[in-house]
């Protein structure tokens, strides 16, 4: 340094002795200068303070030479503390030079800057809050610094101001949240243990309100609750804790709806291999489940974000029980906000092309294949899943009163920021449901084939909620879900099954389904006619999509629902096989067993693929004579007492040809003895295979059963019912020497003398027979005419069979054993 140079008031001694290398000659320069400053104060020489102050900080605080500038640190803080309470004015001559010093090579310079700048605070107190944001960058930088002595010395400084800012109720959070939320995204451990050190302290003074600028800093918090130090960790865990139980207390001044998306983003793990991102999730999960429960509707237009961020957790194993848990909680608080009220028309406002319009035009079924297709084709979800919430429109033109919000900033590498819309307290029932979004997100996860059993079950709960709270709203979409419902059908799970059963049965009965908004039913497959015989008295042809006044009114999915899941079983012969009973059992009670056996046998009527339509005529007729819940209908068509009876026996016979077997089971179930025994007759004409004696072998299993006991009582009343017996008897000259021959052949050695059984005069007998084996006139039926039809019907399974075979004449019948 120039020591010629004029530095007055400081004399030369002064100047000599702050550019020693000496502390102890530096020190004493200072109370120099202490000295020189309290004589100007005394003055009122605001003048030479100032010029003081100036020659200080440029010619020794930022001079080239380290020990100038170590004088010129000393000489700052002599200046302070003489100036004592006076300091506030001239704060930021003091403060800007020391802060550069901040920045210097030298560890030692940084800690004389640390030490002159906590003697300045110390004097000031108070007065340097309007200069926080300046000090409070500095002291981050430090935070992080590598030298020891620097890193106690800015502790020391860090801890003064906090008690500064404690006690003052003059802090400007207004302007300090923006730098807050650009440091808390830094990666040193250190200046996170810094920056949360702060948060902490700031939540805990009474006159300042973090809690309004919490959407500014709740992503970076939770940056730093992935820290790999346990120590911070901890310490952003008790920052949250203290956040979450101020929202708790005061929820109606919560900005719930802008940390929605943020919650959603950390909800979703990325790397499951890190620990800590469990403990992210968890929290996250945590906040999403209170904010739910606390918000109530105002996080609806966040629903679809939500439950792609909820629905994969409740797969979790046991080593995420609390995550699984609390997952669980916010899905079943969630789907508690959908109301009936969501399903009510509402005027679009904005550009609302991406909802579905009434009056647009149908789908094809082969429309509907390209977006199962392109559905199938899209499967696949991104590490993170970032949803922007639909805008709430307008209902009965009651203007809408939004709160304007800041942007919610997220971390570098979110590639665009969002600006949220919060609703005021008084419109938050007028929140839009986000259906399409959800929708979208629950056949996502259909699609995917990684998705977990329990989020499969999920998903088709929250389409069967929907479904019965949102039916109109619902069915503009159940077009693009329905190829993926009867896909689930081959799920691998029962429990699944089921709860698509429960769906598809929604959709099939729905009253919303009757108006046939889509268009997409209306094809001459979908409403087929019941063939009744000409010479049945059952009244005027019966449509099968007018159901009896006994049965539920179905809709036109319902007849869709029943072409297709025969389809699949066409397709799939294991489905039918392994699930084809248990499903057709639900769904006799989810439905109706009459609907369900009166289209099913309606189509079968139609079906091309003979072996297909007999083996599933088989399984039918298992069905409807062993289950439990078919308890109803096989009373029903027992005695074929009524119109509706006689017309669903008509309906089932028609298809029941396909399988000679099933058919005389069906005459056997509804008392008809005597057809029965026309189609024994009848099966000498029928190629004898080893699968026809098996089912014949059934057919008496079933006769043993307690299904058919009425039919062995009536074996007592050998004279009304001597076609039983002869029926019987046909089906044992069918069989060959087994265990089911010894079993019928046992039974009808049982059959009594007809001269025994009479104890009274025959006139007398007849007379007192009970009139419930007499039907009505109106169930007499063309039984002529039913056994032409199960002769066509076997003509076109023989024609068949031989043209498979390759045989081009019809040779004799051979046993195929």
């Amino acid at each position: 340094m120039n020591t010629e140079k004029d530095f007055s008031p400081l004399t030369p001694n002064i100047v000599r002795a702050l550019n020693d290398k000496l502390y102890e000659k530096r020190k004493v320069a200072a109370l120099e200068i202490e000295k020189l400053v309290r004589e100007f104060v005394a003055q009122n020489n605001s003048t030479q303070i100032r010029h003081v102050i100036q020659i200080l900080a440029s010619e020794f605080a930022l001079s080239q030479h380290p020990h100038s500038r170590k004088g010129g640190l000393i000489g700052l803080a002599a200046c302070s503390i003489a100036l004592g309470k006076d300091s506030g004015l001239y704060l930021k001559e003091l403060i800007e030079p020391v802060l550069t010093c901040f920045n210097d090579s030298d560890s030692r310079l940084r800690y004389y800057a640390c030490e002159a700048l906590y003697n300045i605070v110390k004097v000031a107190r108070g007065a340097v809050l309007p200069h926080f944001n300046v000090l409070f960058d500095g002291l981050s930088k430090l935070a992080a610094d590598p030298d020891p002595n620097v890193k106690s010395g800015s502790e020391l400084l860090d801890r003064l101001l906090k008690d500064i800012v404690t006690e003052s109720n003059k802090f400007d959070l207004v302007a300090f949240v923006p730098l807050l939320r650009e440091r808390i995204y830094s990666n040193n451990q250190y200046a996170r243990q810094f920056i949360i050190s702060w948060i902490l302290v700031l939540e805990s003074v009474p006159d300042i309100n973090l809690l309004d600028y919490l959407p500014e800093i709740l992503d970076g918090l939770f940056q730093i609750l992935g820290d790999s130090s346990k120590e911070i960790r901890r310490t952003c865990e008790v920052v949250l804790g203290e956040f979450l139980k101020e929202i708790k207390k005061t929820p109606s001044s919560v900005k719930f709806a802008e940390m929605a998306n943020i919650l959603v983003i950390h909800c979703q793990v990325s790397d499951e291999s890190k620990l800590t991102n469990d403990l992210i999730q968890l929290t996250a999960m945590t906040w999403m489940r209170e904010f739910i429960q606390l918000a109530g509707r105002v996080v609806l237009p966040y629903s679809s974000g939500i439950l792609t961020a909820v629905l994969p957790c409740l797969s979790y194993d046991d080593r995420k029980k609390s995550t699984k848990e609390a997952a669980s909680a916010c899905n079943h608080s969630l789907m508690k906000l959908v109301t009936p009220e969501d399903d009510e028309d509402e005027e679009e406002t904005g550009s609302g092309d991406s909802q579905p319009r009434e009056d647009s035009p149908p789908k094809t079924e082969g429309d509907t294949n390209d977006m199962l297709n392109a559905s199938q084709e899209s499967v696949g979800f991104s590490n993170i899943c970032f949803f922007t919430p639909t805008r709430p429109r307008k209902k009965f033109q009651r203007p809408l009163f939004w709160s304007t919000v800041s942007t919610v900033t997220h971390r570098p590498g979110l590639k665009s920021t969002t600006v949220h819309l919060q609703l005021s307290n008084a419109d938050r029932s007028q929140v839009t449901l986000d259906l399409d979004g959800i929708v979208q997100v629950l056949d996502r996860h259909l699609h995917d084939s990684s998705t977990g059993m329990m989020t499969r079950i999920a998903v088709l709960k929250w389409l069967y909620h929907l479904y019965i709270k949102t039916p109109r709203k619902m069915f503009r979409h159940t077009d693009s879900l329905f190829p993926m419902l009867l896909k689930t059908l081959s799920d691998e799970s029962d429990e699944v099954i089921l709860k698509d059963l429960e769906v598809l049965a929604e959709i099939a009965s729905s009253p919303a389904g009757q108006t046939d908004s889509s268009g997409s039913c209306d094809n001459s497959d979908s409403k087929l006619e019941l063939q009744v015989p000409d010479g049945a008295k059952a009244g005027p042809q019966t449509v099968v999509g007018d159901s009896s006044p006994s049965t539920p009114s179905m809709n036109s999915y319902f007849y869709k629902f029943m072409i297709n899941l025969l389809k699949r079983f066409c397709l799939e012969r294991k489905l039918l096989e392994n699930r084809g009973a248990f499903i057709i059992r639900q769904l006799c009670l989810l439905l109706h067993a009459e609907n369900i056996f009166h289209s099913m046998a309606d189509i079968l009527l139609k079906e091309e693929d003979l072996k297909f339509a007999s083996t599933m005529v088989q399984t039918l007729n298992t069905i409807l004579l062993t289950s439990a819940e078919l308890f109803q209908l096989r009373n029903q068509l027992k005695d074929l007492r009524t119109q509706e009876s006689c017309a669903l026996f008509c309906c089932l016979y028609r298809s029941w040809c396909h399988n000679p077997v099933a058919t005389v089971s069906l005459c056997f179930l509804t008392q008809n003895y005597r057809h029965a025994y026309d189609l024994i007759q009848k099966f000498g004409d029928l190629e004898v295979t080893v699968d026809f004696l098996m089912e014949v072998d059934k057919l008496v299993q079933l006769i043993e059963s307690p299904i058919f006991t009425y039919l062995r009582l009536q074996l007592l009343d050998v004279e009304n019912n001597p076609y039983l017996i002869k029926a019987l008897y046909g089906l044992l000259m069918l069989l060959p020497q087994s265990q089911a021959f010894q079993l019928l052949s046992h039974r009808l050695r049982c059959v009594p003398n007809p001269e025994l059984m009479r104890t009274v005069d025959e006139s007398k007998y007849i007379e007192s027979k009970p009139v419930g084996t007499k039907r009505p006139a109106y169930t007499h039926m063309d039984y002529n005419d039913l056994l032409q039809h199960f002769d066509r019907v076997q003509s076109k399974h023989l024609e068949v069979r031989h043209q498979r075979s390759g045989r081009a004449d019809h040779p004799d019948r051979k046993l195929m054993l």
